[in-house]
């Protein structure tokens, strides 16, 4: 008998996995997976200022290909618990719905794939091959200790993965709507400007880092990076804070800060992009300038260009849904930005719409027929590898 993918969806909620906490959800998913036969590895990591992640690699079968499903257990935090309408770790199902932190990103997901494979287990339609997951606790996190050191820890021990899908939701509104062939890259910078403190009255003996904190966004905010790709859309630049903290009126600040996030298209890498940045920063203030600029990369832009992985999961989508889908670069990061090194890979789950809300939600339908898409996916991608 094969696995029901809402009952599994409901009990892995009901482990409240906030990251970095594994509570219990990876060993609810070994349990599964030894029992089907897979070899599970955990993987945990540690490294100094950051919280210990325990990660899993499991697998099924020694032949190649190696079909992956990569994935996170972690969730983000319930928030205020008051306002959910249902328990955010009680895995309910109201009016036909899954409610609970981490049933649409992306527990449902995971539960789909696992009852995908336990239905060719019970049908004795097992393809000649792997089957491998790649879970994470620290995706919603920090993604320090998880899937980047995986792949480099299954590298070492010579584990090779020929594909991968990774079960984010993808869907804006209904199943079988989007497929994500790649994201965007994502680039976080502060800048730190130093001028000399001074009187209002006596604003020649000053240097206003307000005034040139000012100057130097303005350039920024204008800055038209890309127009964007065939698969991409242009690249933006928004600023998310900006800080004088002059609490009076008559002082001139002698420091200003502001910070802004780059989300870029494969025309830029983060390098070239910080390059870029600095050129503007020289145009506004010369060769002498007290700009200080950090800068935190979460991930550059990736492209799994169209070939036979998405061909196979754009076919299954419209042979269960009905629904051709489009392909998208759109929306936010995914660990899909490490996978891609060493595999094609694409994101496709379930609708996201509720993701990381109050009151997170998804339809069991919608688990059911991603189980399906998932099985067919698993046929067919084995039948063209064969």
């Amino acid at each position: 008998m094969s696995l029901d993918p809402v009952i599994l969806a409901q009990d892995l909620i009901r482990c409240p996995s906030v990251t970095p906490n594994e509570a219990g959800a990876l060993d609810l998913l070994q349990q599964h997976l030894q029992a089907m036969g897979f070899v599970c590895t955990r993987m945990p990591f540690a490294e100094s200022d950051t919280p210990d992640v325990d990660n899993l690699y499991a697998r099924l079968g020694t032949d190649g290909p190696n079909l992956c499903f990569a994935g996170h257990t972690d969730v983000v935090p319930e928030g205020v618990a008051s306002q959910w309408s249902h328990p955010a770790f009680g895995g309910e199902i109201h009016d036909g719905k899954l409610y609970g932190r981490g049933a649409a990103d992306m527990k449902g997901a995971i539960a789909a794939w696992v009852a995908a494979i336990s239905r060719h287990q019970a049908k004795g339609t097992l393809p000649v091959g792997s089957l491998s997951f790649l879970i994470t606790g620290d995706e919603e996190g920090p993604a320090i200790n998880g899937t980047r050191k995986m792949l480099d820890k299954l590298d070492q021990m010579g584990e090779k993965l020929d594909a991968c899908i990774t079960g984010e939701p993808t869907n804006p509104e209904k199943m079988g709507e989007m497929i994500k062939i790649g994201r965007r890259g994502s680039l976080n910078a502060t800048l730190k400007i130093t001028g000399k403190q001074g009187h209002v009255g006596y604003a020649h003996l000053a240097d206003n880092a307000a005034h040139h904190l000012v100057r130097i966004c303005h350039e920024l905010i204008g800055w038209e990076i890309d127009q964007g790709t065939a698969h991409f859309q242009p690249s933006t630049l928004s600023f998310t804070t900006i800080d004088i903290g002059n609490p009076v009126t008559n002082i001139i600040p002698g420091h200003a800060t502001a910070a802004f996030n780059i989300r870029f298209n494969d025309l830029h890498t983060s390098a070239s992009l910080i390059a870029e940045i600095n050129a503007h920063i020289h145009n506004i203030m010369g060769e002498s300038h007290g700009v200080e600029m950090d800068v935190r990369v979460s991930g550059e832009s990736f492209l799994t260009p169209p070939d036979k992985l998405c061909a196979v999961v754009t076919q299954a989508c419209e042979a269960i849904t009905g629904n051709r889908p489009v392909l998208s670069t759109s929306g936010g990061t995914s660990d899909s930005r490490f996978i891609h090194a060493f595999c094609p890979v694409l994101d496709f789950g379930l609708v996201g719409k509720t993701m990381h809300q109050i009151d997170e939600h998804v339809a069991t339908a919608d688990i059911y027929a991603l189980t399906d898409i998932y099985e067919k996916v698993i046929t067919d991608f084995f039948i063209q590898h064969s």
